[in-house]
């Protein structure tokens, strides 16, 4: 009897039943089949990442200077020096001033995100000009605080990384970043990170490279909740810790103070990840969840559904022809109204605003979204 089949035995007899994998297997959104039981029975390999440890970002304060080694800059800041600069705002994009002391990493997506589906080619031309080490990036963040799925996340950074290559040529790959918005799903999130390095590495063959992708993540704000900022605490502590453990090359997080944000809790908000590196060390890992027969089974499975949508949206004419037609927004408004319905039924909790204690809906779901919007949407708005 092989090892399965005895696990297989001894759990249908304590549970009491036949039919075991009916009872233990459980839904979810992305429709990725979750075993109770992993086995080893593939070969697994190292998915590096391009910086040797993982970037902890800081909202530049005066006060952060000696603390951080990498900011996030809306504005030009003199005096930094042997810092890695996140550039985040297409307005100071054109007037920014390069120090050789300094690293460069684009995070200003060109791609419109309404109906216009357009690549903004003077933008482009104007951040491929800039000596940054990246310069345009590709932004799904939107999507996923928009509610869309993994897989549509996946799929849709390959398709607007093809359409880059469309407009600009094949060299453009190796001078993107992408950036991701990591959310409460522990393992999945882990596995999506993981599974991107998959997919860019893939597309990057069909220009003959064999390119790893510069992965940038934030934490989410889909789940973050007004009325309840303390859990939003925990909440995105724990996806930095997916970020870091899937192999991200910088990681930032988002004021956990949805309101009234203050000086102090943005700096709280760098200090988690201070936390998180130096008492766990975890964002020194190249890539720390690989062999975990659950994870890899996870990253497998993201990755195969991903590649299949890139595929469909290829077909359909890519992801502008998409955008044009409203069938991205179509296809995230069905992915962010069914998790939101989730919500309202229970089937997905929420601490402090539909368990312990469960708030009062005070708007329906076809109040909150709009079928033609690709639109940022919490959880939590629709008890607030």
């Amino acid at each position: 009897m092989s090892a399965l089949e005895k696990w297989e035995e001894l759990v249908k007899k304590q549970l009491k039943t036949e039919n075991i994998y009916e009872l233990l297997q459980k839904e979810n959104l992305e429709n990725i089949d979750v075993k109770p039981y992993y086995q080893n029975n593939s070969v697994y390999k190292i998915l590096p990442k391009i910086e040797e440890s993982t970037h902890l970002v800081a909202e530049f304060q005066d006060g952060l200077t000696d603390q951080a080694f990498a900011f996030l800059l809306n504005e030009n800041v003199e005096g930094l020096d042997d810092k890695t600069i996140f550039i985040n705002n297409e307005d100071f994009a054109g007037h920014i001033v390069t120090d050789e002391n300094n690293r460069y990493v684009s995070l200003i997506d060109v791609f419109s995100d309404d109906r216009e589906a357009e690549i903004n080619a003077h933008l482009a031309a104007e951040l491929l000009a800039k000596s940054f080490e990246r310069n345009i990036c590709v932004d799904v963040s939107l999507h996923q605080n928009s509610g869309a799925s993994i897989i549509q996340q996946l799929g849709f950074a390959l398709s607007k990384s093809k359409e880059l290559v469309e407009k600009l040529g094949s060299g453009i790959l190796d001078r993107l970043s992408f950036k991701f918005a990591v959310g409460s799903q522990y393992f999945f999130e882990i596995s999506k990170i993981r599974a991107f390095k998959y997919l860019f590495n893939q597309l990057s063959k069909e220009f003959d490279k064999d390119l790893i992708p510069y992965i940038f993540v934030e934490t989410s704000f889909r789940n973050k909740a007004a009325n309840d900022q303390d859990n939003n605490l925990i909440r995105s502590t724990l996806e930095l810790a997916s970020a870091m453990i899937g192999g991200a090359d910088a990681v930032f997080c988002n004021n956990y103070k949805i309101e009234d944000p203050s000086e102090l809790s943005k700096e709280i908000a760098f200090k988690q990840q201070i936390v998180l590196a130096y008492e766990s060390i975890i964002n020194v890992f190249e890539d720390a969840a690989s062999g975990s027969y659950f994870v890899e089974d996870m990253t497998r499975q993201f990755a195969e559904k991903s590649w299949k949508l890139f595929l469909d949206i290829e077909e359909k004419g890519g992801y502008l022809e998409l955008l044009k037609s409203g069938e991205i927004q179509q296809m995230i408004f069905a992915q962010a109204t069914k998790e939101q319905t989730w919500v309202e039924q229970g089937k997905i909790k929420i601490i402090g605003v539909n368990l312990y204690p469960k708030l009062e809906v005070k708007k329906s779901v076809s109040e909150l979204y709009d079928s033609s919007q690709i639109k940022p949407i919490r959880l939590a708005e629709m008890f607030e």
